[in-house]
């Protein structure tokens, strides 16, 4: 290949549920931008077009799909049948693949998308295309080990993971967690793994979190925290838990403020009584906040259920962090506030031993004594995108 010609980057991301992979994989490819480089995001969120994209960077949206559970996905707007869906889905993953040629092909989360619906594409790259790199990119905890296990051995990823790609980014720490041990992965697919670490997030200026402090109306000194649960469509216990340690009559009202940002998948209803509620407390209710690094960072504590990209955007801005993970229908969040907490990087409450008491304590003592989080989080480093970048310059490299 000539070193005029562009270099095609393709990033399929499934995007069923929430925010964090279309969150995630915007993060990464405006990392690798660089001269000549083009990157095409295939999505499925239906918010793709809420964010804004960098000169060289554009998506493909594939219609959307919704988890019911671990195994069954319905169409999240058109009305027609799953496996209906799941054909244009493929047949377009597919095509933009053979259109766009791209020399780094990034899978998100899994390896074989979607109901198997990467592997025509993946097994097209081999045959006709095999100077393309394919990756895939992993976060660090899948779920529990013998779960992943069972459904890897069931769905044929480790056979995959060794014939159809070329590279395994984890994004995390292997002395945190070590998904080669836990899962069971073979020295031939354990060879092609490179733990990127943690992936940061871009930190605004003192400037940009003083005007969101004082957007939202906060005196010097005043403290603030920020409750947010991600895409929001399993966040309502969280949500309504806070409000009813607020609204407890009890005792006094805390001696802090509160920002809700409920995440636009939490159902309407649930929505428009968070939203009363919270108007009746005098505290500002978001659906969707488009820069979470500035809120985070004006915040002193963030309350949220500890989804992979929304703890490196809190670790990215050194903010001190509580955390209720979900542990249904997988238990990664909450084996990652274990493993957080272990290292002093946050605290936690199990999901099943929320209640308004324990999280008014948990929040009083966070705001009085911060400081052994603080020192543990500004020690620990964020290095997903540089490693990341050593990588893409090799395949450059290589490729020129």
């Amino acid at each position: 290949m000539a070193r005029s010609s562009t270099y095609n980057i393709l990033m399929y991301s499934h995007d069923t549920y929430g925010l964090g992979h279309i969150r995630r994989s915007m993060a990464i490819a405006s990392h690798l931008l660089g001269p000549r480089v083009n990157i095409l995001i295939l999505t499925g969120s239906p918010i793709a077009g809420r964010f804004n994209f960098p000169e060289q960077i554009d998506f493909v949206r594939i219609p959307g799909m919704i988890k019911r559970t671990n195994e069954e996905y319905l169409p999240l707007s058109i009305k027609i049948n799953a496996r209906h869906a799941l054909d244009i889905r493929k047949n377009i993953i597919t095509a933009t693949v053979k259109a766009f040629q791209p020399q780094l092909f990034i899978v998100d989360k899994e390896p074989l998308g979607l109901k198997r619906e990467v592997l025509p594409a993946l097994q097209w790259l081999r045959r006709s295309r095999p100077g393309t790199r394919t990756v895939l990119g992993l976060r660090d905890i899948m779920d529990d080990a013998q779960t992943t296990r069972h459904e890897w051995r069931e769905k044929g990823v480790y056979q995959t993971l060794e014939e159809l790609y070329s590279e395994i980014w984890v994004y995390g720490n292997r002395e945190l967690y070590d998904p080669i041990r836990e899962y069971d992965i073979s020295e031939a697919v354990s060879s092609k793994i490179h733990f990127t670490g943690y992936i940061p997030r871009k930190v605004p200026s003192a400037e940009g979190i003083q005007n969101v402090r004082r957007e939202h109306g906060l005196q010097e000194g005043e403290k603030l925290v920020v409750v947010t649960t991600g895409g929001g469509g399993d966040g309502y216990l969280v949500m309504d838990t806070y409000l009813k340690m607020l609204e407890s009559a009890s005792v006094p009202t805390p001696c802090f403020k509160s920002i809700l940002i409920t995440g636009p998948f939490m159902p309407k209803a649930e929505r428009k009584t968070i939203n009363k509620r919270a108007r009746k407390l005098g505290i500002r209710m978001y659906e969707f906040y488009r820069q979470m690094e500035k809120i985070f960072a004006a915040a002193d504590v963030v309350v949220s259920m500890g989804g992979y990209n929304t703890l490196c955007e809190i670790l990215s801005v050194h903010t001190i962090s509580l955390v209720i993970p979900r542990d249904t229908p997988r238990r990664e969040q909450s084996i990652r506030a274990r493993t957080f907490k272990d290292q002093n990087l946050i605290d936690y409450i199990p999901w099943h031993d929320l209640t308004p008491e324990l999280l008014r304590q948990k929040l009083l003592d966070l705001l009085a004594d911060p400081q052994p989080y603080r020192h543990a989080v500004a020690r620990f480093r964020l290095t997903g995108i540089d490693t990341m970048k050593q990588r893409l310059k090799e395949f450059q490299g290589k490729a020129g």
